[in-house]
């Protein structure tokens, strides 16, 4: 009786009942959930998972297109494509990365910088699954080992690419450049172009310096794909479809390999830089600095050991003076000068000018010496070109004056850039009084004009630039810019040429009149530059130059054996030939080689032998 009164069956039953429906309705909706969320990814999902699912099987892969070849003139190869083999490692597929590389060490042998530049890249920003190099160029028994031992070595395979050799050493190194790995900071710099992205997705090399960076564009090619099907390790099965890449072009100079040649041999022992130009055609035929480098090294990555054997040299064999070498032009801007002066009607070829061996503008206590102590005497224009008298181009230029001066000799290429594809170069310095103010916050004074007219002062220029306004001089005034490019796959090379007005003088004769007092400069016996007769082939017309490194003190003269070498002065010459019809034009800077008769005008004679004999031949 107690109990019943404390139990509700039927209550019980009924919260049962509730509690089974409520129950049962959640395990329905869920079944049905499940039902509408299973025909949701099968159904309306379908085509999304299909293509998921089939992109883990089949994979879309660049392939690198052949880089283009580089040619002189007559058909030397100057940059090729060689067969080498790399051992990379996908880092994803590597179990154990320290203990495979480890293996690797006791089978091949992996050095402690193999390590750092394989960390190096492993950083770089990179697909899934790229393999990253680890060793190039390795031998047939090295490949060997590592195939044999293929199946302790997952993730690591031997890998055949081509690499690109310049088979002529250092003899092109400054003006073709080389190619090294993309960094990080052009990785980057490609990837901000979706197209430019696209087309480096294979290439793992690029264009550093020189003509493999102007031309860049040209050499690298059109990326290819593969489709391709792999098995879960992500080897691949087979290859489904291919589209080809497009080689890149092949590019032909205008350098001539055998000028190239002779200005390394003649400049052995020698610090300095050569150019030598097609006067009819701008062609740059011999751009040489010495010393040199070997720019095979670079392309698969220097050693620390040999990039800081470059690096402190104090030689600096990685500074390109052909380009970058700003020198005081001294007197080989004479002819240039002269010629200004003669169109301003300053002077006359005729009007004479007594030189004592030194020059003082009024009221002004300094002297300026001419380097022949005793002085020329009554000199005339031709005379101070043949025997480069200081005095008589003190006076006449400060009778002309900065502001003549100035205007005249940019009209030739100085003080800017006047090439068409020699990239990074140094525009030198012409000087003007805005200049002046602007960088020294002074005025221009007649002393800096009397400086400028030998060449000196402020006055700077590239070697690259004094060839380019010789050839000027020797075309009467007309321009054809100077250029590297011949042709493009066998076809010439049709880029216009920038508008650049040429130089019309009052008086046409004073052309004529120049080249003669400057083949007077080597055939005469009191001629600058008279040890060239002994070799003389053709006629030619030249200009010598001495540009001071350290100042001489008034009273005091220039002594070589007191002097250390590297504040010796430098050697300039200019040059064209023959006279009549010039076909070359050239300059030679030699650092502290003093004396241009014994040794830039040599150098220049034996180019210009080389090519006019060449040429008939």
């Amino acid at each position: 009786m107690w109990e019943q009164s404390f139990r509700d069956t039927s209550a019980e039953k009924s919260i049962f009942r509730n509690r089974t429906i409520v129950l049962g309705s959640i395990i329905f909706l869920m079944l049905c959930g499940l039902a509408w969320r299973m025909m949701y990814l099968q159904i309306d999902l379908h085509e999304k998972y299909r293509d998921l699912s089939e992109n883990n099987r089949i994979q879309l892969k660049p392939i690198a297109p052949n880089r283009g070849l580089i040619y002189d003139r007559n058909g030397v190869l100057l940059a090729e494509n060689v067969p080498a083999y790399s051992l990379t490692l996908v880092p994803e597929r590597v179990r154990d990365l320290e203990q495979t590389i480890a293996y690797l060490d006791q089978l091949i042998g992996i050095s402690e910088r193999h390590r750092e530049q394989f960390e190096k890249r492993r950083k770089y920003r990179r697909r899934p699954f790229e393999p990253v190099v680890l060793r190039h160029k390795l031998s047939e028994d090295e490949i060997a080992r590592i195939q044999v031992n293929r199946s302790f070595l997952p993730g690591v395979d031997v890998e055949a690419r081509l690499v690109r050799h310049y088979p002529q050493g250092d003899t092109f190194a400054h003006v073709l450049g080389y190619v090294a790995r993309i960094n990080q900071k052009e990785q980057q710099k490609l990837d901000e172009d979706e197209d430019t992205k696209r087309q480096y997705s294979a290439s793992r090399y690029i264009g550093k310096i020189g003509i493999e960076r102007r031309y860049e564009r040209d050499l690298h090619g059109q990326v290819g794909y593969q489709k391709v099907e792999t098995n879960a390790r992500g080897r691949i099965l087979r290859v489904i479809e291919q589209t080809d890449p497009v080689p890149g072009d092949d590019i032909t100079l205008q350098l001539d390999t055998r000028l190239q040649k002779l200005a390394e041999k003649e400049m052995q022992g020698y610090r300095g830089a050569l150019v030598a130009i097609d006067i009819a055609s701008g062609g740059i035929i011999s751009l040489y600095s010495n010393p040199s480098y070997d720019p095979n090294l670079f392309v698969t990555g220097i050693s620390h050991k040999d990039y800081s054997s470059l690096r402190n040299n104090p030689d600096l064999p990685l500074f390109d003076r052909t380009r970058r070498g700003q020198y005081p032009p001294a007197s080989t801007l004479k002819p240039f000068v002269g010629l200004a002066m003669l169109d301003a009607n300053i002077t006359s070829w005729d009007e004479q000018i007594h030189d004592p061996g030194w020059y003082q503008l009024p009221n002004d206590k300094r002297v300026y010496r001419d380097w022949k102590r005793r002085g020329h005497g009554l000199v005339n224009m031709e005379t101070a070109i043949v025997q480069s008298c200081d005095t008589y181009f003190y006076e006449t230029a400060v009778r002309t004056g900065i502001d003549t001066l100035s205007p005249f000799l940019a009209q030739f290429g100085f003080g800017r850039d006047m090439t068409l594809d020699v990239n990074n170069t140094l525009t030198g310095l012409l000087p003007t009084r805005d200049w002046k103010r602007a960088h020294n916050g002074s005025f221009w004074y007649a002393g800096d004009t009397v400086n400028l007219g030998i060449g000196q002062g402020y006055m700077l220029a590239t070697p690259l630039q004094l060839a380019t306004a010789t050839a000027v001089l020797a075309n009467r005034g007309k321009w054809v810019t100077p250029r590297l490019i011949y042709a493009h796959n066998n076809e010439l090379d049709t880029v216009p040429h920038p508008d650049i007005p040429d130089i019309k003088l009052q008086n046409e004769q004073h052309w004529d009149r120049m080249f003669r007092a400057m083949e007077k400069v080597i055939s005469s016996p009191w001629g600058t530059a008279r040890r060239l007769r002994a070799r003389l082939k053709y006629p030619i017309a030249g200009k010598s130059g001495t540009a001071q490194v350290v100042g001489i003190k008034q009273n005091e003269e220039y002594d070589s054996e007191a002097l250390q070498e590297r504040l010796r002065d430098h050697a300039l010459f200019i040059a064209f030939a023959p006279v009549e019809k010039p076909e070359i034009a050239i300059a030679v800077v030699i650092e502290n080689g003093e004396s241009a008769g014994r040794t830039a005008g040599p150098i220049a004679q034996s180019i210009i032998n080389e090519y006019l004999g060449g040429a008939e031949g």
